[in-house]
Order: C-alpha cells, then structure tokens, then sequence
C-alpha cells in the first residue's frame, strides 16, 4: 500500500525497537552538527578559482550567507547543516523528543497544525520540556509536497523554519495546486523577512532535496507509512491525533525520564 494521508480515525502503532531507536539517534545527532569537523571544515573551505558567481561564505554562528549560486560542494553542506539546526526547536537540555513527520500538502498534517502545534509548543517547548524536530516525508501524490518542504528548508537556512512552516500550512490553498508555485513561496519567504537573494538561490539549487529525500527514507525504515505520523519519546503516534493524546505520551515520556 502506497503511503498516505492518514486522517484521525486511522490510527496505528508506529513500530519500537532498533528501527526507531536508530531514527531517534539519527535526530538526536542533528543537533550536535554546529560541533561537528565537517562542518566547520565546510564553513572555511574557499571557492572554487574559476567561480563567476557569488559565493557562500559562512557567518560565526554557521549560518550560511548565499549569492546567486552555490560556487562549491561545500558551499551546499554548509546549507544542509544550518537548515538541519534550523528545524530543531527547543532547549538543547529538553529530556524529551518530539519528532514530527509531515508533508506540507497533507491536509490532516494542517489539521493538526493548526489544532495542536502551538498549545504543544507553549506547553513544553517554551517551559524548557520537550524538543521538537520536523522531519519531511512528501507523499506521491502531493505534486507540491517536495518544492515546499525545499522551501521551508531553504526558509531554515535563515533561521525562519518555524515561522515559514506556519505560513505555509496556512496557506495551502494558495500553493498545493499543480505548476510552479515558486512566485508563492517567494512571496511567502518575503513575508518572513527573508534575504530573498539567498532564498531564491537556494530553492532554484535544489541543495536541500538530499535532505528532503534522506528524511522520507529515514522515517520509511522506522515503519512510518502515512502522515502525520510523530514520534514522542519512543512511542509512536499516527494520524492527527487530539492535544490530549500527545500530553499523556509527553508526561509518560518526561515520567521515565526524571
């Protein structure tokens, strides 16, 4: 069965064990990056001689400052490893993890959003609780599912993930349709405060569909077939599930954890 949206009723189990603890450490590892060699060494590398074009350099936190191209593969990991930090919300002490594996085009991943994510985020984020990370897994049959959730990505590279997340679940109807819907995300990155330079190089470079892909393969091994699915702690929660539900998997979760 191919995956899918998968609306409230349809709820299952996320399956325990190796495959998601590995998941879980692959996440966890994400947050480490701004400390890794491989990025620093990203950071530092020079352009390539010949380059025409702008370059990225790196700024002292890491992020990645774009021209309108990307010069060198360095250049491209630089990004990666800001927007990775960037999709990660929360005090880096949090005992808990909440992962959440969407697609932007899911109109049961936008039900949840807009019924669920803010009261969490007040709750448990902001109090210095639970750390959250959104992890992509774009659906076949959302033509838009992959340009956006670049989008939201390259919006990462910036530090505006979360607020360019928000803007595009609440606009859906203005971008899931078929055809190029780069005018709308530019408007909405634009909407954001965003350096549409850097913005609109990114998106056009494609340089964030590797993690994109990487994360629909990572959650596909984990056992994920539909969306919303989350990962709270190590219980598995799928469909958009009420508020309460997600309070109850976070006490048990910081119960265990005390």
């Amino acid at each position: 069965m191919p995956p899918r949206s998968a609306p409230r009723p349809a709820t299952r189990a996320l399956p325990r064990g190796a495959a998601l603890l590995a998941t879980l450490a692959t996440v966890v590892a994400l947050a480490a990056c701004r400390a890794s060699g491989e990025e620093r060494a990203a950071a530092a590398a020079p352009a390539s001689a010949g380059a025409t074009t702008a370059t990225t350099t790196a700024t002292a936190g890491g992020e990645a400052a774009t021209g309108e191209a990307l010069a060198t593969p360095a250049d491209s990991t630089a990004m990666r490893a800001a927007a990775d930090r960037g999709r990660i919300l929360g005090d880096s002490t949090a005992k808990v993890w909440v992962l959440m594996v969407s697609d932007f085009q899911c109109p049961y991943c936008k039900m949840w959003h807009d019924q669920s994510f803010e009261a969490l985020r007040r709750e448990y984020v902001a109090t210095g609780k639970v750390r959250m990370a959104y992890l992509h897994y774009p659906l076949d049959q959302h033509e838009q599912a992959v340009p956006s959730a670049e989008a939201a990505m390259c919006a990462s590279v910036q530090r505006k993930f979360w607020e360019y997340q928000s803007a595009l679940f609440g606009t859906v109807a203005r971008w899931g349709q078929a055809g190029d819907q780069s005018a709308v995300y530019d408007s909405l990155a634009q909407g954001q405060g965003l350096d549409m330079t850097r913005f609109r190089a990114c998106t056009k470079s494609h340089v964030m569909r590797a993690i994109v892909e990487a994360d629909r393969d990572r959650m596909a091994r984990a056992g994920v077939r539909s969306t919303p699915s989350f990962f709270v702690g190590q219980q598995g929660i799928a469909g958009a599930q009420p508020v309460g539900v997600f309070r109850e998997a976070i006490e048990a979760e910081l119960k265990k954890a005390r």
